[in-house]
């Protein structure tokens, strides 16, 4: 997907010293995806948008902390292992996970599909959970924490259908100023958005020969999305037709359980 730059936030009236260094030692962390697992202090300027003196600095603060390791040869640094271990925190103490995983695993594996759970997170939607049994093997590499764009995927325009207005027409200056291809991507969001409020759903194909279908799944105090994907030649209004009423059902079973442990 190329590189990533995720925007700093401005200070803020009143914000101490010590809350901008946290966000942008949070910015410096960002900055580490796959495919880039070492990263110099300038690479890490480039990605974040510090200058080279912050980063270095914040840089030797998370290795002293143990959130990144430096490699002595190159003097550049990768996320230390203590990040992992705040990765499966958040994982075991998901409840929405506890709930979800066993309902979208039995699916996945009745129907052969892979089954998806993400989040949004700033411009892209992040995979909490994926369970993978498309009939092609290749295909079968998205894991928890992967990332993909938000406004060419189904996960990511279900999710802008449901998000608050504000955050939706940020979002929307974000993707206008990234696509040269604009207007074909916002009428695309545009028919997604109308296809989840008229049916529950969305579907798109950004990928070749990958159909993907999502919905989403609005609890008191997140939005998630679930998708159903699968590899095929098929035309894609004969695979939403034959997977739309699947994924709605786990939608359904899923926000029941939810409902009876938060008494909703």
């Amino acid at each position: 997907m190329g590189t990533h730059r995720s925007p700093i936030l401005e200070d803020k009236p009143g914000q101490s010293p010590s809350n901008r260094s946290l966000e942008r030692g949070i910015e410096i962390l960002r900055a580490f995806r796959p495919g880039s697992e070492l990263l110099g202090n300038g690479d890490i300027a480039e990605r974040t948008g510090l200058s080279r003196s912050t980063v270095s600095r914040l840089t030797q603060t998370l290795v002293g902390s143990g959130m990144l390791q430096i490699d002595a040869q190159t003097r550049t640094y990768r996320l230390a292992p203590a990040v992992l271990s705040l990765a499966h925190a958040m994982r075991t103490g998901s409840y929405i996970l506890t709930v979800a995983a066993p309902l979208m695993r039995s699916l996945a594996e009745s129907q052969r599909i892979n089954v998806g759970l993400a989040a949004p997170d700033r411009d892209q939607m992040v995979y909490l959970e994926s369970i993978r049994y498309s009939r092609r093997v290749a295909l079968r590499h998205v894991v928890a924490g992967q990332r993909v764009p938000m406004e060419l995927t189904s996960l990511g325009r279900a999710y802008l259908t449901v998000a608050p207005e504000s955050r939706r027409n940020a979002l929307l200056a974000v993707f206008r100023r990234r696509r040269t291809q604009w207007d074909a991507v916002r009428k695309a969001i545009e028919e997604a958005q109308a296809s989840v409020k008229a049916r529950g759903y969305c579907s798109a194909a950004w990928q070749p020969e990958v159909v993907a279908i999502a919905t989403p799944l609005v609890v008191p105090d997140a939005i998630y999305v679930l998708n159903i994907s699968l590899s095929t030649d098929e035309p894609m209004k004969r695979v939403v037709d034959k997977f739309c009423a699947p994924l709605l059902q786990l939608r359904g079973l899923i926000q029941k359980e939810l409902d009876a442990h938060t008494g909703g």
